[in-house]
């Protein structure tokens, strides 16, 4: 059985899930599709995503508290009942008639399998253009396959998904799937990348966006004893540590230019990457 599993936090998912359902009736085997609400304020979102309930195999489970990004994927764990898992995030898009069974395929020969990410081709807006270019620049690099673990789609075997859970510590924005990506090389279990992508639909404005990078560079901060040596960011501050001053200098005197060009219609990548940089030795 495949259980298709999608936390989410005040953004509609139905149509993401219409799409899901009707790939998965096509598909012709037990399947069951959640959407967890983890605390979500927006009533207009809740109210909207419980039309998945109509549909069969559906359900909408609303929690209350927002208890992160790791504890609800555990709570879905529990809530399911499929031999395999398949988390996505509420964001994504179905770009490929054969999705669900590309991935249904590949259960057949591996235990961890991610899809990658599709940006669109054009920037909705320029406005988003520091997100649209970022996760541009990281296809380009990457592509879709990689052997990097990635949380915002990807197939897991139950009984590994219960040996290694995500770490509730993670309770805020980052890094929580580098965390889990280390537990599942720890304990010798492959990642497997293939070409079979959700296309993310919700790139942030440029100001949001950034909040949210400092958010995730606190997180990576916060855990760097954990997981700095597979974050580029903390490998690089540790090796011009001896110019953390000379950062965090620059960071108190022209943060404030850096923000408004990252925050413009033509964001620099290079300026994007030393914010980041100084941020990170600014909290050191």
């Amino acid at each position: 059985m495949l259980s298709i599993l999608i936390p989410t936090y005040d953004y509609t998912c139905y149509k993401l899930v219409l799409d899901l359902h009707e790939q998965a009736e096509r598909l012709g085997i037990p399947y069951e599709i959640i959407v967890a609400e983890d605390g979500s304020r927006a009533q207009v979102n809740v109210i909207a995503n419980h039309k998945i309930t109509e549909l069969s195999n559906c359900k909408h489970l609303v929690r209350k508290g927002n208890v992160g990004r790791s504890a609800i994927r555990n709570v879905l764990i529990e809530e399911s009942q499929g031999d395999w898992l398949l988390f996505m995030d509420a964001d994504g898009k179905v770009v490929r008639e054969d999705f669900l069974h590309k991935y249904w395929e590949a259960s057949k020969e591996h235990e961890v399998v991610c899809g990658g990410i599709k940006t669109p081709d054009s920037c909705p807006n320029p406005q988003k253009r520091l997100r649209w270019m970022y996760e541009k620049d990281y296809e380009e690099k990457h592509g879709y396959v990689s052997e990097q673990f990635r949380s915002f789609c990807f197939l897991i075997k139950r009984e590994v998904a219960e040996r290694i859970r995500f770490d509730e510590r993670y309770r805020h924005y980052g890094f929580e799937d580098v965390q889990f990506g280390i537990d599942l090389q720890d304990a010798g279990i492959q990642v497997v990348g293939i070409d079979n992508p959700l296309e993310n639909q919700d790139l942030e404005d440029n100001a949001v966006f950034l909040k949210k990078t400092e958010e995730a560079i606190r997180t990576a901060y916060e855990f760097r004893q954990d997981i700095g040596q597979h974050i580029t960011l903390s490998r690089l501050y540790q090796k011009y540590q001896m110019w953390g001053w000379v950062m965090r200098l620059f960071f108190q005197l022209f943060h404030a230019p850096m923000q408004q060009q990252l925050t413009s219609d033509k964001p620099s990548l290079f300026w994007f990457s030393v914010y980041k940089l100084c941020y990170y030795a600014h909290l050191s």
